[in-house]
């Protein structure tokens, strides 16, 4: 090569490390990600794996990725297209050939890609860029399995275990050409494997090793530099939505100063907050896996009704299972926060991969009319402040809150500033403390302003107990009722209740033109793809507006309000169009025009820009 690299300056670039699902691309794509937020860039990540707990390698069922989009500012997806893909197969390749440019860089292990290599992952002849119609690539050929032997010959380590070092081979080219500070990665490492010497000096070494290759062959005519903007003041760092959800429930126990018990059992994309929570015993959390779902969520509700904070994670098919416990929450009224990371359906359906489609589940997935507050979370770091809201609701309401998330959020990561709490509002829990009535007290005495009762439970204030169970209650002294008047009434005043809740959540905020006649709306995961995709059209030139839904049940108290300045109406979801039909449902007479796409992968914005301008023109 010419030994004349030109560095060159971006604003952003998309990274996309592929390969089989044993080649540590999650690894390897998770530390690029942490050191590039240490370095001050933002950060917006996307791990992509297959359902599959080990397909057979090399095969097209068996690609496991990780994309990762870096930039100056106003990072809000992980990018729709790649700059630069790391290719340890060819099955990598043509799996993510959809996900390339015209001109991406593509940097791919020679060594993988033999005539065999290519049988597998189905190409039919010896040039698989020809074969995907990808001829303008910059192809940077590097012999990554030989080069990662030939870097690891003298540590005494046999083939297998070196080969599992390639993935910091492929790191350190990819540090190289994006001008990334090794000395950083080198100290993730120290500090992820510090029980671990020898595997500490084996990836280091390694990583150093395929750095130094790239820029001593100059493998490319040009490395890329993204300089990082001076940050407002505070600490950093990079988190992903289940990490950000779990110290979201910390925070709101730590607030209302109660103690939490998690009930939950293992499921994917859930389990990360159970592995975090079972951690915190310095918060005083308590975590039990149970031995199914439904076990989860009764000893949740269990230590609600004992005065403590009761959470429960799943995913779809197990908050199916726990819907009559639910049932339970609600007809007791004890505070509870149900998270479901949503994945696709139904069914097992793409346990690794993202959907919007659980939403008429939380909504209505339990007999009778049994409403419950529900949050769908905007991001992963809004994971956090949208965990905290479900406690502080849940507490002050003495309601079950389910918390909406999603795979991608989950899994995703971005830059955080770690909040100051002291900037967050009290969680006072409605304790039966609180009760100041002259009435004499009776277990279903409930406060004036939010229509909820009062918290008691055994060893609590002196004289004074729950009087709960699943069978109707009486209005007042929550004895058992069959009468008709009665049941009416609590019908109608459980969800009265959530109603009210409307009144003290933020209100809906909308951006954009003020004269648009076109508001473009979503709900959860999606905002950040929504949120450039809308900035896309008005750069086009067209009026819109956004806004994206955070509240669910209840619907913010303006949403009618902001609904009727708009003719036109775009609600783009990751589902059949359960919201859409949602706001029909509570607001008669608005022209919605529906976006649904169900991939089990993230929105592309430009795809959102061109079918949102096409709905745009053709009511024009």
């Amino acid at each position: 090569m010419d030994h004349t690299t030109v560095v060159k300056d971006l604003t952003q670039v998309t990274i996309r490390l592929s390969g089989d699902s044993g080649d540590g691309m999650q690894h390897s794509g998770t530390l690029f990600s942490t050191l590039s937020a240490i370095f001050g860039n933002e950060i917006a990540t996307f791990p992509d794996f297959p359902s599959e707990i080990r397909a057979p390698q090399g095969t097209l069922s068996g690609v496991s990725g990780f994309q990762v989009r870096i930039g100056k500012k106003n990072i809000h997806t992980a990018g729709d297209l790649t700059d630069v893909l790391i290719a340890m197969n060819p099955a990598a390749l043509k799996v993510n050939a959809h996900h390339l440019r015209k001109d991406s860089i593509v940097i791919f292990d020679t060594d993988s890609f033999k005539k065999r290599d290519l049988e597998k992952a189905d190409f039919t002849t010896d040039d698989p860029f020809a074969e995907i119609g990808m001829n303008e690539l910059q192809l940077v050929p590097v012999p990554i399995t030989t080069m990662t032997q030939e870097s690891l010959i003298d540590m005494g380590l046999n083939n297998k275990a070196i080969l599992r070092s390639k993935n910091m081979f492929a790191l350190g080219l990819v540090c190289w050409l994006l001008n990334r500070p090794v000395e950083i990665a080198d100290k993730l490492l120290e500090k992820k494997f510090s029980k671990k010497p020898k595997l500490v000096e084996t990836n280091i070494k390694v990583l150093n090793d395929g750095y130094n290759y790239g820029n001593n062959r100059h493998l490319t005519v040009s490395t890329y530099r993204i300089e990082a903007l001076e940050p407002e003041k505070g600490f950093y760092t990079d988190i992903n939505g289940n990490l950000a959800t779990a110290y979201g429930l910390i925070a709101g126990a730590e607030k209302a100063n109660i103690d939490m018990l998690l009930g939950s059992y293992p499921i994917t994309p859930a389990t990360d907050i159970l592995h975090e929570l079972a951690k915190r015993k310095d918060f005083g959390i308590k975590a039990l896996q149970m031995e199914d779902e439904i076990a989860g969520i009764c000893a949740a509700l269990g230590a609600s009704f004992a005065g403590q904070l009761g959470v429960t994670t799943t995913s779809g098919p197990g908050l199916a299972l726990k819907g009559e416990a639910l049932g339970l929450a609600i007809m007791t009224e004890l505070p509870l926060v149900v998270i479901n990371v949503q994945r696709g359906g139904p069914s097992t359906g793409m346990p690794t991969k993202s959907e919007q489609s659980d939403l008429n589940q939380a909504l209505y997935g339990r007999n009778g009319e049994s409403p419950a507050v529900v949050i769908a979370a905007l991001s992963p770091t809004d994971c956090f402040d949208s965990a905290f809201w479900a406690t502080k609701l849940a507490l002050e309401h003495i309601t079950p809150v389910v918390l909406l998330t999603d795979g991608y959020i989950a899994n995703g990561s971005s830059s955080w500033k770690i909040p100051n709490m002291s900037e967050y509002p009290d969680i006072k829990p409605n304790y039966v403390e609180n009760y100041k009535g002259e009435e004499e007290w009776m277990p279903y005495i409930r406060n004036e302003e939010t229509k909820a009762r009062y918290w008691a439970f055994p060893g609590g204030k002196k004289g004074y107990a729950h009087r709960v169970g699943g069978l109707e209650k009486d209005a007042e002294t929550g004895g058992i009722s069959s009468e008709g008047d009665n049941h009416q009434l609590m019908v109608e005043t459980r969800q009265e209740k959530i109603d009210i809740i409307a009144n003290y959540i933020p209100e809906l905020e909308v951006i954009g033109d003020e004269d648009a006649e076109t508001l473009i709306v979503g709900w959860g995961g999606t905002f950040g793809h929504l949120l450039e995709a809308y900035r896309g059209i008005r750069e086009q030139g067209h009026k819109v507006a956004f806004t994206q839904f955070k509240f669910i049940s209840p619907l913010p108290k303006n949403t009618e309000e902001v609904m009727r300045k708009y003719s036109r109406i775009i609600v783009a979801e990751q589902n059949l169009g359960q919201f859409a039909n949602y706001l029909n449902s509570k607001i008669e007479g608005l022209n919605i025009h529906k976006y649904n796409r169900i991939t089990g992968q993230p929105f592309l914005v430009w795809q959102l820009i061109e079918e949102f301008i096409n709905i745009i023109e053709e009511e024009a």
